[in-house]
């Protein structure tokens, strides 16, 4: 960018870029351990973005990141050209879209609304229709990677609805993810989601299980990890939760709250469907049943303690 022009007397403090260089203003509903560094990344990107959420530490962390903080969901996205919420569940979603103070309500005509919570495919196909009579459109756009993923923009992005939105917002989940994908119409990425909290589910019971089986055997954990970690038994679960197996280090990266509550989205949704879950629907106990013993605010690698419980080997 040449630096030897000198501003005419019409510009002004406040212009923005125009033309085919002019990124789009984004306002960011929802800055929790994901929403957070996510916001973050599309600031470094070049975006300007204005976030909300209800803590007012997450938003001082946006405003020392060089993003603006805003005092309501109205403030924020009233001159977005892109809105994207990421908060926990449906009601949340919800709550932050409907109302005389949500964003339907209070955002442009021909606004992009990207919600990138993890929700039930209804809802996500309610909030597309309700959003079109208001001239806003929308894409259903879960991610898996958790925070770590969140934090090295290295996400796995999920979407739902039409292929002309999903171009638009392409370079914005360029700026937060590697593997994006348009998987259907609106519902499409939620469904996909929920496929994919099955599959870390299973896959960190099944680390957790092996865990267990592996010290109570006598064998160093490290070196068997190590070693399942480069054969057929290696994944992206064993790879980012085997410190916290290590360790017994379970802060949340991805709370078992959550996973339960995703859990019921994948069960309900397959029984609407007629599959089978056999496997999942043990897991989802589990899950519950560690819920249920105060374990909810802990990582989902805490499964391991629920393992131990049952084999009488806690730490």
């Amino acid at each position: 960018m040449s630096t030897t022009s000198t501003p005419s007397s019409a510009d002004t403090s406040d212009a923005r870029p125009s033309g085919p260089a002019a990124l789009p203003r984004v306002a960011w509903i929802g800055l929790g351990i994901m929403g957070s560094p996510m916001s973050e990344n599309l600031v470094k990107a070049g975006y300007e973005v204005t976030g909300h959420t209800l803590e007012q530490g997450k938003l001082d962390r946006l405003a020392a990141a060089g993003g603006t903080p805003a005092g309501s969901i109205a403030e924020a996205v009233r001159d977005a050209d892109v809105v994207i919420t990421m908060v926990p569940a449906s009601p949340q979603v919800e709550a932050v879209a409907y109302g005389p103070d949500g964003i339907l309500e209070n955002a442009r005509p021909g606004t992009l609304l990207i919600d990138m919570s993890s929700i039930t495919p209804q809802t996500s196909v309610d909030l597309a229709r309700n959003a079109r009579d208001k001239g806003i459109r929308v894409l259903d756009a879960p991610v898996s990677g958790g925070e770590a993923g969140a934090v090295e923009a290295v996400l796995s992005i999920m979407v739902g609805g039409e292929q002309a939105d999903f171009d638009a917002a392409r370079p914005l989940f360029d700026a937060l993810g590697k593997t994006v994908v348009l998987c259907g119409p609106h519902g499409s990425g939620q469904t996909v989601k929920a496929a994919n909290q099955l599959v870390v589910a299973v896959n960190i019971e099944a680390c957790a299980e092996a865990v267990v089986f592996l010290e109570k055997s006598g064998v160093d954990l490290r070196a068997a990890l190590d070693v399942l970690g480069g054969g057929l038994a290696g994944s992206t679960v064993l790879a980012r939760k085997k410190d916290n197996f290590l360790a017994r280090e379970f802060t949340p990266g991805f709370r078992i709250d959550l996973h339960h509550k995703d859990m019921g989205i994948v069960t309900d949704a397959a029984r609407a469907v007629g599959a089978v879950l056999p496997v999942g629907a043990v897991v989802a106990q589990l899950i519950a049943g560690l819920r249920a013993q105060g374990d909810g605010g802990l990582d989902h690698s805490a499964l391991l303690r629920s393992v131990e419980r049952l084999s009488g080997t806690e730490v």
